[in-house]
């Protein structure tokens, strides 16, 4: 139970030592919306990014951009531009 605890506890550690820098310049890397974002949305920025911390740091690594959404709307919006 100890051996759980501690990674648990790890685990937030690192999330809250990624998230406070990827809130303040990381997500302006990965997300080009995020620029104008304001000091509130910062904030709110570092309980999820805590959480996600994995994910998040390897697309800051790869400085990739979020996929673009291919939905069906988008489908036919294109169809309809090329005729």
């Amino acid at each position: 139970m100890e051996i759980i605890l501690l990674v648990v506890v790890g685990y937030i550690t690192l999330g809250v030592l990624f998230a406070i820098p990827f809130a303040l310049w990381g997500a302006k890397k990965i997300d080009p919306m995020a620029r104008e974002g304001t000091w509130c949305f910062k904030v709110l920025l570092v309980p999820g990014s805590a959480l996600f911390w994995p994910f998040l740091l390897k697309r800051w690594l790869n400085a990739t951009a979020p996929p673009e959404e291919w939905s069906r709307h988008r489908r036919s919006r294109s169809e309809n531009e090329s005729l």
